[in-house]
């Protein structure tokens, strides 16, 4: 099982025109972070588009351009390219770039995004929120699979035998899918043969197992080989030498991100009993490296899944250095164990059904 981190860039917003010091800072920060991850043998570094002061990364292409020449083995992917409000021919030529510049190490995982900033900043309608995805999707894929491309739609100009540029260094991009909980996209997923990746937020792992099965029972039904097709594991991350120490020193970054976007969505506000219930019994994988590497078999046991994502969250209240320790936590304690585990359970394992 591939082991990696994704991160949305947190930030605090500049409010400023130019000279965004903020800006600056995080995303240099963002550059350490993945060169430690390659340097302790994570497997992965993932990036998610937003387009919001409270996010830092809206090109997540560029920045992961830049750490290509930071490290030499770790594959680099979005955790979310948004491509319901992108130009699917130009997310494949940034990705394919990336892919040339990394020597084969890029990735695109489209979806729909959890936020809507970028319809109306790119002139899109959310009446066609639905339309525009799988609309964009065919089209991306269709790109990915041939040089000269032959393609009609409703929301795009057609492209009439035309080839896009330029090709990626690997055979083709890996594609994953990005689905947050809605039985349609995982349909969507396994019909379509490419790779999911579930990312869970909130609510019991165990209730995702039905999800899981729908994606790899749609694959079989449509006649694709599950046994190949990937699937990968989101979730909430912090990693410290003590287990209390890791909640103490999250929750309040973790409970400010939480409650900011929750007041924008009508949530509940999030507190310590909730926080506490989460990294417990929940998917959020907060604690010691013996805690984590538990948690992640167990999510293994239940979704057999081929990789899992551990969601760094960085603020103001946690320093930069505590974030670096938890990527070296995962790099040299927690990912050795859960391989190791891992190497003795897989040869009598098989995928859920």
């Amino acid at each position: 099982m591939e082991l990696g981190i994704s991160s949305f860039g947190e930030i605090t917003p500049d409010r400023v025109a130019g000279k965004a010091i903020h800006g600056h800072e995080r995303v240099q920060q963002l550059l350490e972070e993945i060169k430690l991850a390659d340097e302790v043998g994570l497997d992965v570094f993932a990036l998610g588009e937003h387009h919001r002061p409270d996010f830092v990364v809206s090109a997540p292409e560029v920045i992961l351009a830049a750490a290509a020449s930071l490290t030499k083995r770790i594959r680099l992917s979005s955790s979310v390219t948004v491509l319901s409000s992108a130009d699917p021919v130009r997310v494949f030529q940034n990705f394919a770039s990336l892919d040339l510049v990394s020597s084969g190490r890029a990735e695109i995982m489209a979806g729909r995004g959890s936020f809507i900033e970028s319809f109306p900043l790119f002139g899109y309608d959310l009446n066609d929120y639905n339309d525009l995805f799988t609309e964009k999707l065919d089209l991306l894929v269709a790109i990915n699979r041939q040089e000269i491309v032959n393609w009609r739609g409703n929301h795009r100009a057609d492209i009439a035998n035309l080839g896009v540029y330029p090709r990626p260094y690997q055979e083709s991009l890996p594609i994953w899918l990005a689905v947050g909980g809605t039985p349609a996209s995982a349909v969507r997923a396994g019909k379509m043969n490419l790779p999911m990746t579930l990312a869970m937020l909130g609510g019991a792992p165990e209730r995702f197992v039905p999800l899981v099965n729908l994606f790899r029972q749609s694959a079989q039904g449509a006649g694709h080989d599950v046994s190949r097709l990937p699937l990968a594991i989101n979730s909430h991350f912090y990693a410290a030498d003590q287990s209390q120490r890791a909640a103490d020193e999250l929750f309040p970054t973790y409970s400010d991100m939480m409650n900011r976007i929750g007041r924008e969505r009508g949530w509940s506000p999030l507190g310590r009993d909730q926080f506490e219930f989460m990294r417990q019994q929940g998917p959020l994988l907060v604690g010691s490296p013996e805690q984590i590497v538990d948690r992640i078999l167990h999510f293994h046991e239940l979704f057999n899944n081929t990789r899992y994502l551990a969601q760094l969250i960085g603020g103001p209240q946690l320093p930069h250095a505590k974030i670096l320790h938890a990527i070296e936590l995962f790099g040299t304690k927690i990912a050795p164990a859960v391989r190791k585990a891992l190497a003795v359970s897989e040869p009598s394992s098989t995928l859920a059904q």
